[in-house]
């Protein structure tokens, strides 16, 4: 996700141009779209991080878009800010939470309220998908070696790397006598 865009999404091009205004000094890459259709296509091609979504756009809105959006795997951690001028909907807000939206913000838009948002939303999105990232990583690690704690094959556990390059290598049992001996004394 490091070149993953904040896709900006509106029907109206003055308001594009407001948010992306208070979104620059982010230094973020970003996108617009003028449509639900057209937004949807940029989030299955991919490389979207966060959206920055209309709720009242033509045709399909961004409650649909949500909606959409969250029945795909490859979508539905996306976080949605979600951009309203029509002041505060209980009925709305309550779709809109419903649906896993992760914020709501007002027109007239603050942009140092949006920025802030943003940036953690999207920050939080960037160490969720580091951290699943580097799961992956040591469980194919740990696959990886024969008689690894967690696999069913016999034998003394296989030495593991230490994240330290400069560390050697110790085997796993070795490891676990020598915190016994520490114990003992």
């Amino acid at each position: 996700m490091p070149d993953a865009k904040i896709l900006i999404v509106d029907d109206h091009e003055d308001t594009l141009y407001a948010l992306e205004s208070a979104l620059a000094p982010l230094g973020y890459q970003l996108g617009r779209a003028t449509s639900g259709d057209e937004a949807l296509k940029q989030v299955l091609r991919g490389q979207v991080g966060l959206l920055v979504l209309d709720v009242r756009m033509p045709r399909v809105g961004g409650l649909e878009v949500v909606r959409y959006m969250r029945r795909v795997e490859q979508t539905q951690h996306i976080p949605v800010v979600l951009v309203t001028g029509f002041g505060p909907d209980h009925e709305l807000t309550s779709a809109a939470f419903g649906l896993g939206v992760a914020d709501l913000v007002m027109k007239p838009v603050d942009p140092w309220v949006l920025r802030t948002k943003v940036r953690y939303l999207y920050d939080a999105r960037r160490r969720q998908l580091a951290l699943e990232q580097e799961i992956r990583d040591l469980r194919a690690l740990v696959k990886d070696h024969p008689g690894a704690a967690g696999t069913d094959e016999p034998g003394p556990r296989a030495a593991l790397p230490h994240p330290d390059p400069r560390v050697p290598p110790q085997r796993a049992s070795e490891a676990h006598d020598g915190e016994l001996e520490q114990d003992r004394t």
